[in-house]
């Protein structure tokens, strides 16, 4: 059975983007560009909360956009994507709604994907699938700023998720990859 791998970046203060919504202060160079570029190979499926799915489902970069990024996106935008939400139904023909079940659906997924799955987000989405104890590994990029409000990474986790370090990247950028896998404890 393949992965959920929750995979992004967030501040030094914990925050996934600032108090307006904004991402303007995430870095993606080259170095990190190549990174997800690796990752987008590795995977064949993103989750993503509605809102997220609306922001980024279907996001273009700008012309003026860097190299990798352009190439990052042109990847994951051909993947199977899974929208978590009750509100609203996806007329995108790579998406598919999902409004119940979580975990009967998002076991179903892991049991099909060829590659492993990219938890995108939102934070609800990941507060709900870290509740039901179906992420297997967090990746984090920190990047070097504090932004002093916004939503939060972790919010409403109602129990401790003990982690093992995989690995720690350093980014010339300043930015620093952590990778954890979850340890489950045994029933």
């Amino acid at each position: 059975m393949k992965r959920i791998i929750l995979d992004l970046t967030v501040s030094l203060d914990g925050y996934i983007e600032g108090k307006n919504r904004e991402t303007d202060w995430i870095i993606f160079d080259d170095e990190i560009g190549r990174d997800l570029c690796n990752f987008a190979g590795e995977i064949d499926a993103i989750l993503y909360g509605r809102v997220s799915y609306e922001l980024y489902g279907n996001y273009l970069p700008s012309e003026g956009a860097g190299t990798f990024e352009k190439e990052f996106y042109s990847r994951i935008n051909k993947l199977q994507k899974f929208v978590f939400s009750t509100k609203r139904q996806i007329t995108d023909v790579n998406s598919i709604v999902i409004a119940e079940s979580i975990v009967k659906r998002v076991n179903e997924i892991k049991a099909r994907a060829n590659k492993d799955i990219w938890l995108f987000g939102g934070s609800g989405l990941i507060t709900t699938l870290l509740n039901l104890d179906l992420i297997d590994e967090i990746r984090i990029g920190i990047n070097p700023i504090i932004l002093g409000e916004g939503t939060p990474l972790f919010k409403e986790i109602k129990s401790r998720k003990k982690l093992k370090l995989l690995q720690i990247k350093e980014y010339q950028s300043g930015v620093i990859g952590l990778y954890y896998e979850t340890i489950r404890d045994s029933p």
